[in-house]
Order: structure tokens, then C-alpha cells, then sequence
């Protein structure tokens, strides 16, 4: 995750930018990590921990009291962090599958995305 951040801040990017860069990296890794076999755990290890370090982080900063998102939402990224964290846990269980990660981090992805200005 860090050399993502670094990678990111050679190049002239909002926050938001960056989050959805971010974002659209550990998709990519979750939706390779569904299409390999059961027995490349690394893979499959890796991806699930680089998303669960993401939302984690996402989940510290917003405990953090200071932080200027409204508490809802606030709330409600906490939330997703620890359903994030179960999920996982049942993924490498094998009693889910990645779809349900793929799915929730390309929701946080639409909202992230530049919308396109409305021409004069």
C-alpha cells in the first residue's frame, strides 16, 4: 500500500484521485485473486490483506475526531472495515467468495470517480 502512495504522490493528484487510484488497484488484485486456483494462497492471501489494510486504514482515520467527514458516514465506513475483516476470514475459509468485495469497493469507486463537467 505504501508504494502506492508513493508512486501516486510523484504525480499531481487530489485526495480523491489518489483514493480511487488506490482503490482500483486492490480491486484489480481481489478480481485476479477470484480467478486463480484455491491452492495459490499466496495470491489469494495477498489480495484479501492488501484490501483489509486498506479499509482498516480508512476506519482509523475515521475514528479519529478530527476527521471531517460527518459522523454517519463516518459510522459507516467503520462499518464496512469490520464486515470487510469477516468477510475476508470466511474467503480464505472458502465459505465465501470475492464478489461480495469486488462488488462494495467498485461501489466506493463510483463515488469516487471525476464526473464529467457539463459542457457550455
Amino acid at each position: 500500500m505504501l508504494k502506492a502512495y508513493a508512486q501516486a504522490s510523484a504525480r499531481t493528484e487530489t485526495p480523491r484521485e489518489l483514493e480511487y487510484r488506490l482503490f482500483g488497484q486492490v480491486t484489480r488484485a481481489l478480481m485476479h485473486a477470484a480467478t486463480v486456483d484455491e491452492s495459490d494462497l499466496k495470491t489469494r492471501i495477498d489480495a484479501l490483506d492488501w484490501n483489509r489494510r486498506l479499509w482498516s486504514t480508512l476506519a482509523t482515520d475515521c475514528s479519529d475526531p478530527d476527521n471531517a467527514l460527518a459522523k454517519p458516514m463516518r459510522a459507516q465506513i467503520i462499518s464496512i472495515s469490520l464486515f470487510v475483516s469477516r468477510h475476508s476470514s470466511a474467503v480464505m475459509r472458502g465459505e465465501e467468495d470475492f464478489e461480495t468485495l469486488i462488488d462494495i469497493n467498485r461501489s466506493v469507486m463510483q463515488g469516487l470517480a471525476p464526473h464529467a463537467q457539463p459542457q457550455p
